[in-house]
């Protein structure tokens, strides 16, 4: 079960994102299970293994957002790397930053359960 503390060991800051949620844990914890529910990370892969670069900036973008409003800072910084590639449209092999965006969010799916 996802827990403050957890995500707080995981590296997310938890009072930062407690004060966005008007210090409501339980709704806190229901926006980040949301955000692991989400398939971005899966479609902004397909983005970039299609070299659609616009597209894949529009998701990157957004995640980033909805990651740094749940404080979620080590998947938001791996985000912001992409997505200020993503808005200067550089074409490069993306592999490397996915497999990380993967891993640290297959770290916060453990952690749920």
């Amino acid at each position: 079960m996802l827990t403050v503390d957890k995500l707080k060991e995981f590296g997310a800051n938890t009072d930062e994102a407690l004060e966005r949620c008007m210090n409501n844990e339980q709704f806190y914890i229901m926006l980040v299970e949301k955000a692991l529910n989400d398939d971005s990370l899966e479609r902004l892969e397909v983005a970039l293994n299609n070299n659609n670069l616009d597209e894949g900036f529009e998701i990157a973008h957004s995640m980033k957002g909805v990651l740094g409003n749940l404080s979620l800072t080590p998947l938001y910084d791996i985000m912001v790397e992409i997505t200020e590639l993503l808005r200067s449209r550089t074409e490069m092999d993306y592999t490397p930053y996915m497999q990380k965006a993967k891993e640290v969010k297959n770290e916060l799916v453990e952690l749920s359960k």
